[in-house]
């Protein structure tokens, strides 16, 4: 499964990709995390992106679809991942696009969590008047001020990624409104309709139980009403006699029939 969740700040893509991780065992690829690994290991791309860094610029896009590309090819991406934080515009998702496809990757989809902004700021608000209430310290990045520059740069840069994606039919949108556990139950559902999960996938999400598979040339275990005596098989009916069929049951069953066909006919009294 390889997703890519797209939402405004505040919307819950943390928490539901928290939960996508969990369920499925794909991995949350964060670009932060990445490039600060990146640096840490000393590879070529992350020695780039770390004097860039040190200068207090932003990392190019090249260096950014670089180190994604590394990271594909370690071992834990077999079951698949979520891209958070990328791509943020147009050029950086067709640059992707570039990239899965030289790795033969098929993206499953792209869900945007949908919200109403002006209820988004009304939460922000409202928290942080609770907060100055309990005498708690406010983040200066938790305000309706920062948030409402937040939202107006993802409708600047990321939003058109949303024609993008649908473009090429891998948008799927969610209220993102709801609340999470219908949100989440939400995203299993479209997942599950576009096939992106496999079926045991499916019947968890439901809460369904797993079906028992017998594998060919093992034969099914007998009741224990059919069974019999522990460790011994059920016999078998004979046809029309009704006896049980066993070792030398045939052989008995010969002898049988030949001491019959000796036997003279019992001779009728006359009247």
């Amino acid at each position: 499964m390889r997703l890519i969740l797209l939402g405004p700040p505040g919307s819950g893509k943390g928490t539901q990709a928290q939960r996508l991780v969990h369920r499925y065992g794909i991995v949350q690829l964060s670009t932060g995390e990445m490039l600060r690994a990146a640096v840490a290991a000393q590879t070529p791309i992350g020695l780039k992106a770390k004097d860039i860094m040190a200068g207090g610029g932003l990392v190019p896009d090249d260096i950014v679809v670089g180190i994604i590309s590394d990271r594909l090819d370690e071992p834990d991406m077999v079951k698949g991942f979520i891209l958070d934080g990328f791509p943020r515009t147009v050029p950086q998702a067709q640059a992707l696009d570039d990239l899965l496809k030289k790795k033969h990757i098929k993206l499953d989809a792209v869900i945007e969590l949908r919200v109403n902004e002006s209820a988004l700021l009304a939460r922000v608000e409202t928290r942080v008047a609770e907060m100055i209430a309990r005498g708690e310290e406010v983040r200066v990045d938790d305000t309706p001020e920062v948030l409402s520059k937040r939202l107006a740069s993802y409708r600047s840069l990321t939003e058109p990624l949303i024609h993008y994606y649908s473009e090429r039919r891998k948008l799927l949108t969610v209220d993102g409104m709801m609340t999470i556990e219908h949100v989440t139950r939400e995203i299993h559902r479209i997942l599950a309709a576009i096939g992106a999960m496999d079926a045991k996938s499916v019947k968890k999400a439901r809460g369904e139980a797993p079906t028992r598979v017998v594998k060919a040339g093992r034969p099914v275990k007998k009741t224990a009403k059919r069974a019999g005596k522990a460790g011994k098989p059920v016999p078998k009916r004979a046809k029309k006699s009704g006896r049980t069929t066993g070792p030398g049951s045939k052989a008995k069953a010969i002898e049988g029939s030949k001491k019959f066909a000796k036997k003279p006919p019992k001779k009728r009294a006359k009247a």
